[in-house]
């Protein structure tokens, strides 16, 4: 094997998707940067704090406090440099909101800026591999004004910059091949650094790694390629389960716990024998439900399952938004986003709850989320709650995947370097 695990560092690491999944892969977290409070307090509970079946290791120099990338290289820049050649791999990208083409794309959005403050930090740890995860509108020019920054594409900026030290791979993958249950297609790159070894045969890149590791992978933990959102949370139906009050929110009621119906949901169980967190349902009043059971038949009846409801039917029913949609249980959801009301349950006239959300990102049952469940008005820029949380994140199970195929190019340097130094 290796004398010990690769290292990770995890910047904008959200809530802990793309963390959970690398250390389930065998990676050995160094430690995660977060600026919101909420989503760091998720991170912290579940991949920090003492006792957590998996947990990053934490160097003692750094406090265990949310973080941006530049107020963490302007307090701990020297403690940063002695890290230059000893991180294995940097994963997270910056904050996609601003690249969504279901936002306003402004090139100047300041998120945006955030790729400058990733490649310094590159630059400054000099890992020896980078991935990295964002919409698909990253790849998409960014055209209007008179400025010469005003037409851009962010993909081809990471792409030119981190190829001077790196080999760089990128693609879009949609996660619903890979046993994800939800579209959910996205951009990733992945970088390896010429200085560690020769650039890889086609055959033998990542994403052909990737590719034909998925069938395996998946038969490991006895799930198929693409997942219905039925069997991922069948086992959470009201009708089913029950409910009960909820444990943080008073008021209102939660679903409870009742044996897993799928081989997909026993796998997200992972062993979590206690009351799952996170069912708490939305309190719709009476006419809501009502439409909502009125949307549900009508999508059903006319074909429109997992479509957006068309004009005439947001006419009638008196919705304004384009999102809305009705869950199909014989088909993958649509990629989830940070309103609880833009999915409506295939069967149940209601809205998701988090924890439905987070199974259809593939968070196991035993991860629990902090902060409010929602936000708005101005708060929206300034908080992650919960169900934007689960939405941002990486979906973990794609994330192990990509762990396994990435250890396997940390191993093989490993193995060459102790070849080198023998003879």
């Amino acid at each position: 094997m290796f004398r010990d695990n690769p290292l990770f560092i995890d910047a904008f690491a959200g809530c802990g998707g793309l963390s959970l999944g690398l250390l389930k892969a065998g990676w050995k977290g160094l430690f995660a940067i977060e600026k919101d409070a909420f989503a760091f307090d998720t991170l912290r509970h579940n991949l920090i704090e003492e006792g957590r079946r998996y947990q990053f290791v934490w160097p003692e120099w750094l406090e265990k406090k949310p973080w941006t990338i530049e107020s963490l290289m302007e307090t701990h820049g020297d403690e940063l440099v002695g890290l230059r050649g000893k991180v294995d791999l940097l994963a997270g990208g910056p904050p996609c909101q601003g690249f969504s083409s279901a936002g306003r794309r402004r090139p100047g959005d300041p998120r945006n800026q955030l790729v400058e403050r990733y490649l310094e930090f590159v630059d400054t740890v000099r890992p020896k591999m980078v991935l990295i995860e964002n919409v698909r509108g990253i790849t998409y020019d960014f055209i209007g004004g008179d400025e010469a920054e005003d037409t851009r594409n962010f993909a081809n900026d990471l792409v030119g910059r981190l190829g001077e030290h790196y080999h760089v791979y990128t693609d879009t993958i949609r996660c619903s091949e890979y046993g994800v249950p939800q579209q959910r297609p996205r951009f990733f790159l992945v970088g390896l650094l010429k200085a560690e070894g020769k650039k890889p045969a086609r055959s033998e890149s990542p994403f052909a790694k990737l590719r034909a590791s998925k069938a395996r992978f998946l038969a490991k933990r006895g799930i198929r390629s693409r997942t219905t959102c039925k069997q991922a949370i069948s086992d959470l139906e009201r009708n089913y389960a029950g409910t009960g009050p909820s444990p943080d929110s008073k008021g209102y009621l939660s679903l409870l716990t009742k044996r897993p119906r799928t081989d997909f949901q026993r796998l997200l169980r992972d062993g979590h024998e206690a009351e799952i967190s996170d069912t708490r349902l939305a309190q719709h009043r009476p006419h809501i439900v009502e439409r909502f059971d009125k949307i549900i038949q009508e999508c059903r009846d006319e074909g429109r399952l997992g479509i957006q409801l068309n004009r005439e039917m947001r006419e009638r029913h008196g919705i304004n938004k384009m999102a809305t949609r009705v869950l199909d249980p014989t088909k993958v959801a649509p990629t989830i986003t940070s309103m609880p009301d833009d999915l409506i349950h295939y069967s149940e006239p209601r809205t998701l709850t988090v924890r439905e959300n987070a199974r259809l990102q593939t968070f196991p049952d035993w991860f629990e989320f902090r902060g409010k469940y929602t936000t708005g008005g101005e708060r929206r820029a300034r908080e992650v709650p919960r169900f934007t949380q689960v939405a941002n994140a990486v979906p973990p199970l794609m994330a192990e995947m990509w762990g396994d195929v990435l250890l396997g190019y940390a191993i093989a340097r490993q193995r060459a370097g102790r070849e080198k130094l023998a003879a």
